[in-house]
């Protein structure tokens, strides 16, 4: 089996090699959101959703939604590509909040 393996590897051209690295790292960046939301679940000793979360989910899901193009798989691409709209409408909401949090901070009046 590991034969087959390197043989394989052996055939495929140095553009399909860089394309598997992307899909790798991708596979990897999208795999660590999950590691993120544990540990922070741990640190609050309760199920959070850290903001970090979106943002490797939006990267990682770039990432394959990308690997899946170049792969021509329309199932894959389905698949990322809704899950992209889904990310990218979190960080929207994320980045709306912190301009109003900060809209409402410098609209305070100083204590007397």
């Amino acid at each position: 089996m590991l034969a087959d393996l390197a043989q394989w590897w052996a055939r495929q051209s140095s553009g399909e090699l860089i394309w598997l690295g992307i899909g790798f790292a991708a596979q990897l960046m999208f795999s660590m959101r999950f590691i993120i939301q544990w540990v922070a679940s741990e640190k609050a000793r309760r199920s959070i959703v850290p903001e970090t979360f979106w943002y490797f989910s939006f990267v990682g899901g770039a990432m394959l939604f990308a690997y899946a193009i170049y792969r021509r798989d329309p199932v894959f691409m389905l698949g990322q590509g809704m899950g992209l709209m889904i990310y990218a409408r979190n960080i929207h909401f994320i980045w709306r909040t912190k301009r109003e949090d900060e809209a409402a901070k410098s609209t305070k009046l100083p204590a007397e």
